[in-house]
C-alpha cells in the first residue's frame, strides 16, 4: 500500500530527511516537501553576505527543485507554500500557496515538522524572510546599508551577534565605528570561550558595550535615515546609529500547531518531543531542527536530529518501533570572528583561533552546501 510522508520545511532538517527517504527508492513511498521558499538559503553565511562583493546570490541560494530533480518525479512533490493548520488526528495539513486562492489539504501517513524559526525582530537577513525574492532583496538592502554606514550597532552578543560584529570589523573596523551591545557581562552567555571571542573582536576594532540591553528603537528625530536606540545600562541612554542590526531572539514557526503539542515557559512555542523526536501524544508526527532546539539551536545538532528522524520514519513505515535519538557526542561551539580567525571549543577543550577558522570561518559551511543538493548529506 502506498505511503505518503509530508515534510513541512525545506531547510536543513527538512531537505536532509527528504533525501534520506527518497534515496531508498521505495516504489510505494511518496514524499511531499512543503517549503515557504523555493530556494534553500545557506543562512549560516548571512553574517558575511552583508559585506558586498563576498558572495554571489547563487552561491548561497540554491533551488530546492534542483536538489530533488535526481529522483523519479512520481516519488516526490515540491509544494512552495506555508502551513496554516495541522490536524494530527485526521492526519492532514492545510497549506496556502501563491498559485491558489484556496488552502490545499494534504493527507499523510507520517509527518515531519521542520519549519524552523524566524528572527524576533524583522528586517534582518539571518533567516529566510518570506519568498526567495524577498530574502534576496533583504540581503541586498542590508549589504547596501552596511557599506554606506559610518556607524553600525549590532545588538545581541550570542553566536550570530559576535559573528556579525566580527565580519563588519574585519571589513571596516578601521574606517567605521562598529559597536556590539551585550546585555550580560560576558559574550556568548558567559561560555568559556567568551573572553577569546572578546579578544578577537578587540583586534578588529569592534567596541563591545556590556550590560547594555535594547529597550526601544525608532527613526532618529535628527535624521530619519538613522536609528535612535534606547538602551538600559548603568543609566538609560540613547545611541544614534546609521545601521541597527538586531541578532537576538528566535521565534519558532509553530503557530499552525495546536498549543497542546507545544512547550510552555522558557521554551514556549517549541514542539514537545520524546526521546525519539516524536511529537508527544502522537504516533506518526516528528520534529527536528530549530522547532525543537534541544539542547539548543545549531547546525550540527540539526544534522544529528535529521538523521535520527529519517531513520525513525523509515522504521515507522515498516511497522517497527523507533530508536532513541542520539545527540552530539560532545558539545561544540565554534564562532567565526571575521575571515581569518575565530573562537571555539569542543566540550571543555578550547580550540585555537586558527582551528576555528579552518573548521568554520574559512567557508562558513558552504563547502557542505553541495551535499544538500546531491543528497550525500543523508
Amino acid at each position: 500500500m502506498a505511503k505518503t510522508v509530508v515534510i513541512l520545511g525545506g531547510a536543513f532538517a527538512g531537505l536532509h530527511v527528504a533525501h534520506a527517504l527518497l534515496k531508498k527508492r521505495d516504489a510505494g513511498l511518496k514524499v511531499i516537501l512543503v517549503s515557504k521558499n523555493s530556494h534553500f538559503y545557506w543562512n549560516i553565511a548571512s553574517v558575511r553576505a552583508i559585506v558586498p562583493g563576498i558572495y554571489k546570490d547563487e552561491e548561497i541560494f540554491k533551488p530546492i527543485s534542483e536538489a530533488l530533480s535526481r529522483y523519479p518525479e512520481t516519488s516526490y512533490e515540491l509544494v512552495v507554500g506555508t502551513a496554516e493548520a495541522a490536524d494530527f488526528e485526521a492526519k492532514t495539513v492545510s497549506v496556502t500557496t501563491a498559485s491558489s486562492s484556496e488552502p490545499r489539504s494534504i493527507s499523510y501517513d507520517q509527518l515531519l515538522l521542520a519549519t524552523g524559526s524566524r528572527t524576533a525582530v524583522t528586517g534582518v537577513p539571518w533567516k529566510a524572510a518570506g519568498s526567495y525574492e524577498e530574502a534576496v532583496a533583504l540581503l541586498h538592502a542590508t549589504a547596501e546599508k552596511a557599506e554606506a554606514a559610518s556607524h553600525i550597532v549590532v545588538a545581541g552578543a550570542g553566536s550570530t551577534g559576535v559573528e556579525v560584529a566580527g565580519e563588519l570589523g574585519f571589513a571596516w573596523g578601521k574606517t567605521k565605528e562598529i559597536v556590539l551591545l551585550c546585555a550580560e557581562d560576558k559574550l556568548l552567555g558567559g561560555d568559556i570561550v567568551s573572553s577569546a571571542a572578546a579578544n578577537e573582536l578587540k583586534k578588529l576594532n569592534v567596541r563591545v558595550e556590556y550590560g547594555t540591553r535594547v529597550e526601544d528603537t525608532k527613526p532618529s528625530e535628527s535624521d530619519a535615515k538613522k536609528t535612535d536606540i534606547t538602551v538600559s545600562s548603568t543609566e538609560a541612554k540613547t545611541i544614534t546609529t546609521d545601521l541597527y542590526l538586531p541578532t537576538f531572539g528566535l521565534v519558532p514557526n509553530s503557530e499552525f500547531i495546536d498549543a497542546k503539542y507545544l512547550e510552555d515557559g522558557a521554551r514556549k512555542g517549541l514542539v514537545a518531543v520524546d526521546e525519539f523526536l516524536r511529537v508527544k501524544d502522537t504516533t506518526n508526527v516528528w520534529a527536528a531542527g530549530d522547532l525543537v532546539s534541544n539542547p539548543r539551536a545549531g547546525f550540527m545538532i540539526t544534522q544529528k536530529q535529521a538523521a535520527a528522524v529519517a531513520k525513525n520514519i523509515e522504521l515507522a513505515l515498516a511497522g517497527k518501533p523507533p530508536l532513541a535519538a542520539k545527540g552530539m557526542p560532545v558539545d561544540i561551539l565554534a564562532v567565526s570572528t571575521g575571515r581569518s580567525r575565530g573562537a571555539g571549543r569542543m566540550g571543555s577543550f578550547r580550540m585555537p583561533s586558527f582551528g576555528v577558522w579552518l573548521a568554520k570561518g574559512r567557508q562558513l559551511g558552504l563547502n557542505m552546501f553541495p551535499s544538500y543538493l546531491d543528497g550525500s548529506v543523508a
